[in-house]
């Protein structure tokens, strides 16, 4: 007598490779989420030590940091006898059209969120500048908030930079 064998699957055997493919596919989705925010900071940190760049040379052509404008933004574009805020994702300069100086060709912002970046003028000799990172456990905050101690705007999450 010929007994009936079937090769199929039992139904527990689908649910255990499925929930298997569920818990992995859950791991790289949390995983991958926490690289592009590492990549994002990283971009932030980048974007701060280049609008350093820009305020030191700012210090150089003028002696003195620019003034802390509205909703904390760079006071130091347009002219140069009455300077206007500067917008994000656009040119910081400072001067008559064709005698400009111009300090940074764009002026970075965060993609993700709008005036994500702070400014403000502590002395004509510092500044602080600052942007809060996405990832809270990142060493480098509390470095440079003890690096920049004079800065007592920033909040517990702020990676901070101030003139040296």
């Amino acid at each position: 007598m010929k007994k009936n064998q079937s090769s199929a699957f039992t139904l527990i055997e689908l649910l255990v490779v499925i929930s298997i493919i569920a818990v992995l596919s859950a791991l790289i989705i949390v995983n991958f989420n926490a690289a592009r925010a590492r990549a994002r900071d990283s971009q932030r940190k980048s974007d701060l030590r280049e609008i350093k760049t820009g305020l030191m040379m700012y210090h150089n052509d003028f002696g003195a940091f620019p003034a802390t404008g509205t909703d904390n933004k760079i006071k130091a574009c347009g002219d140069r006898s009455s300077p206007s805020d500067c917008n994000w994702n656009a040119c910081w300069s400072l001067g008559p059209v064709g005698d400009e100086m111009v300090y940074m060709k764009i002026l970075p912002d965060d993609s993700l969120t709008p005036d994500a970046y702070q400014y403000e003028k502590i002395s004509d000799d510092d500044f602080c500048f600052w942007a809060t990172l996405e990832n809270k456990g990142d060493g480098d905050i509390d470095k440079t908030q003890t690096h920049c101690s004079g800065c007592t705007s920033v909040g517990l999450d702020d990676y901070v930079v101030c003139a040296d």
